[in-house]
């Protein structure tokens, strides 16, 4: 039998800088939609108001994920929200359009195109939903 870990430092660690990434993120998305636009993948529809609407999940899901009944929710959800754009990831990596402020090269598409997997679990640890790969045995 495992009983989850207490919610120590390291996850309020991590669900600050996640906070903080998604905030950033989301006012980027807000302000200057342009470079996600010409990232997302064809096959989505209204791709101004996808933009648009991502930028406030994004800000909701940071909010959420420093207020303690909404953790575990803001957890699920910026996981969820990682894999739904790593097409757009993809996409950018590809066909190598170039951006603002970000490389072009496989130097930083590789990177960041292995670490989606990496924010998934970050969001769902930070967040105690789950406990993997650290469980202690009753």
């Amino acid at each position: 039998m495992t009983e989850p870990l207490r919610d120590d430092g390291t996850r309020a660690v991590m669900r600050w800088l996640m906070a903080a990434f998604y905030t950033a993120a989301g006012v980027a998305h807000l302000v200057t939609p342009e470079p996600f636009l010409r990232i997302t993948p064809s096959v989505v529809p209204f791709a101004p108001q996808v933009i648009l609407l991502t930028g406030l999940c994004e800000l909701a899901g940071a909010a959420a994920l420093v207020t303690r009944p909404l953790r575990r929710w803001a957890g699920i959800g910026l996981a969820a929200y990682a894999v739904c754009v790593w097409p757009a990831n993809v996409k950018h990596a590809i066909e190598g359009i170039d951006l603002p402020y970000l490389g072009s090269s496989w130097l930083y598409h590789g990177p960041r195109l292995a670490f989606q997997p990496v924010l998934v679990w970050w969001a769902l640890y930070g967040a105690a939903v789950i406990d993997w790969p650290w469980r202690r045995d009753v």
